[in-house]
C-alpha cells in the first residue's frame, strides 16, 4: 500500500500537468505521438509508466523523446525495456488508460490499482533508473522536463539525462546498462566502429578493389542522426561519408523534403542532392535516425531515384546468407555438413513478399 507521502506526491504533481480538452491518445509501436505543444500531459504520464516498469523490473528503462519521422512541430515519446526492445505490448493499456485519465484523482487510483495488481512496491521501498533521451525538435526540452516530473513523482524514482541521441543509441544505453556493461555515447560510437572495421576486415581484397565506388553521400534529415555521423565518421579511416542535411543552422528544416520516409514515400532525390550525384550511392536518415534507405540517383535530367528500402536490404542480407549455406553445404567434408544442418527461412508482410519474392529466386 503506497504512503501517504506517495499519494500526496502524485496528486500534487499530476495537478501541474491537466489533460488537453477533447484529444484522447493511444500508445502503439511508435509510443505516443501528437503536436509537440499539446503532450506535456501525455509526456508526464508516459514518464509515470517508466518509473513503474522499472519498479516492476529491478532494471534500468529508458524514455525516448522523439516523433521520428515526423514533421519538426510534432513530438512523442516511447519506453525502452531493459532488454533495449520496446515496452512490452501488455503494458500499453495501463499507458493508454494513464494517458487519458481525466483528473489527478483517477490517474492516482490507476496507478496504486495497476501497482497492486501488479506487486509493484511504492514509496521508496525500491530504487529505479530510467534513462532520458531526446532528439533535435524545439519542443523536445520541455517534454524532456516534464518526463522528468512524471519519473521522479513515484519516489524511489531517478532519471539520468543521456542528452540529445538517436533512437538507436539510447535503446543500446538501456540494454547495455541492464548487461552491466559501459552505456555512454562514447562507448556506444566505440563498439560501433570497432564492429564495423571487423567487419571490413573479412572483406577479401579482391572485392575491395572490384571497381566499386566508396563513396557515400548520406542525408541526415536536418535530425540527429547528420551530427552523430559526423562523429563516427571521424573512427572510420578509409570511409568516405559525406553528410548532407546534417541540422546546422541554415540547412533546412528536420524532415522536410528530406530523410527516409519522404524519399521512400516520393522516391525522388531529398534537397540538397542532384544532377551531381548520378551514380555515386546515396542514404538516408529519418529524423531519430532508426530508419535507413539507399538509393541512386538515376538521371540527370529529372530528380527520380532508384531506391533500395528497408525490405529490399533485408533481401540483401537473405541473399548473401543464402548464397553462404550454398557454399557452406557443397563442401566435401561430410562431417561438416551433419554438424552445421542450416537453413535460411524469411518472413515478410504480404507487400513486402509481392514485391521482393523475385529476389530470392
Amino acid at each position: 500500500m503506497a504512503d501517504e507521502k506517495q499519494r500526496s506526491l502524485l496528486l500534487l504533481s499530476a495537478s501541474r500537468f491537466p489533460l488537453p480538452h477533447g484529444l484522447r491518445f493511444s500508445y502503439g509501436t511508435a509510443g505516443f505521438r501528437s503536436d509537440g505543444a499539446i503532450l506535456s500531459s501525455t509526456v508526464f504520464r508516459a514518464g509515470i509508466v517508466a518509473a513503474l516498469r522499472a519498479l516492476k523490473t529491478g532494471s534500468a528503462i529508458g524514455v525516448m523523446i522523439t516523433a521520428s519521422h515526423n514533421p519538426v512541430a510534432d513530438n512523442g515519446v516511447k519506453i525502452a525495456d531493459p532488454d533495449g526492445g520496446m515496452m512490452t505490448q501488455t503494458w500499453e493499456p495501463f499507458a493508454d488508460a494513464l494517458a487519458n485519465a481525466p483528473d489527478p484523482q483517477t490517474l492516482l487510483q490507476l496507478v496504486l490499482e495497476f501497482a497492486k495488481d501488479e506487486n509493484i512496491p511504492l514509496g521508496g521501498a525500491q530504487s529505479a533508473e530510467i534513462l532520458l533521451g531526446r532528439d533535435t525538435r524545439p519542443s523536445g526540452e520541455f517534454l524532456l522536463e516534464a518526463a522528468k516530473q512524471g519519473i521522479t513523482a513515484i519516489i524511489g524514482a531517478a532519471t539520468i539525462d543521456m542528452g540529445i541521441v538517436t533512437t538507436p543509441q539510447l535503446h543500446w544505453m538501456v540494454r547495455s546498462r541492464n548487461n552491466g556493461l559501459k552505456a555512454s555515447e562514447s562507448d556506444y560510437f566505440a563498439q560501433l566502429a570497432d564492429s564495423f572495421r571487423c567487419l571490413m576486415d573479412l572483406v577479401p581484397n579482391e572485392v575491395e578493389k572490384s571497381g566499386v565506388d566508396a563513396k557515400l553521400i548520406v542525408d541526415g534529415a536536418n535530425g540527429v542522426g547528420g551530427a552523430k555521423l559526423e562523429v563516427l565518421k571521424e573512427m572510420l579511416m578509409g570511409v568516405e561519408i559525406h553528410t548532407r542535411n546534417s541540422g546546422k543552422e541554415g540547412e533546412g528544416i528536420l524532415n522536410e523534403k528530406c530523410g527516409a520516409d519522404y524519399v521512400q514515400k516520393e522516391k525522388v532525390v531529398p534537397c540538397g542532392f542532384g544532377s551531381d550525384d548520378v551514380g555515386v550511392r546515396c542514404a538516408s536518415l529519418d529524423g531519430d535516425a532508426d530508419r535507413l534507405v539507399y538509393f541512386h540517383v538515376l538521371s540527370a535530367s529529372n530528380d527520380r531515384i532508384d531506391l533500395v528500402d528497408g525490405d529490399k536490404i533485408l533481401s540483401l542480407f537473405a541473399i548473401f546468407i543464402k548464397e553462404q549455406l550454398k557454399i557452406l553445404n557443397d563442401e566435401k567434408d561430410d562431417g561438416l555438413k551433419k554438424e552445421l544442418p542450416a537453413r535460411l527461412g524469411i518472413v515478410q508482410t504480404y507487400v513486402s513478399e509481392v514485391e521482393n519474392s523475385s529476389f530470392y529466386v
